[in-house]
């Protein structure tokens, strides 16, 4: 840090009276500058890799899971809707000891259904491991 004394000889000042002002060495500055575009640019650039490796790994773990639950190696059991009947009751059903939260996911994922809502006569079909 570099001290520079400034005496102040005009308006009222005087030689004793005097103000010290302490100047910052200039810092060394960089030659390079970014700007907010630059910036962006050089964080896709960085992220795009990252992105690329996070997909690849869960198509592929999605893949090797799908395959499992879509080729079942025996023919499925189906189970008809009754009157009244919901999806917690026929888990209930089919497996007693399972928890019926497990058996409800199965279900749906198996029958591909939007809802929750049955109608009496639909035909369900079981998954494997719940079929007697």
């Amino acid at each position: 840090m570099t001290t520079i004394t400034v005496h102040m000889s005009g308006n009222g000042f005087s030689a004793a009276r005097a103000r010290r002002v302490e100047a910052a060495a200039p810092a060394a500055r960089s030659h390079l500058r970014l700007t907010r575009r630059g910036r962006l640019v050089l964080s896709a650039v960085v992220a795009a890799p990252l992105v690329a490796l996070v997909l690849w790994f869960g198509l592929n773990a999605g893949g090797a899971g799908a395959a499992d639950h879509t080729t079942p190696s025996a023919p499925l059991q189906h189970v008809t809707v009754h009157q009244g009947q919901s999806l917690w009751q026929i888990a209930e059903a089919i497996a007693p000891h399972d928890d019926p939260r497990d058996v409800i996911s199965a279900i749906v994922d198996l029958n591909s259904l939007q809802t929750s809502q049955l109608m009496p006569g639909q035909s369900l079909a079981i998954p494997a491991q719940y079929a007697e």
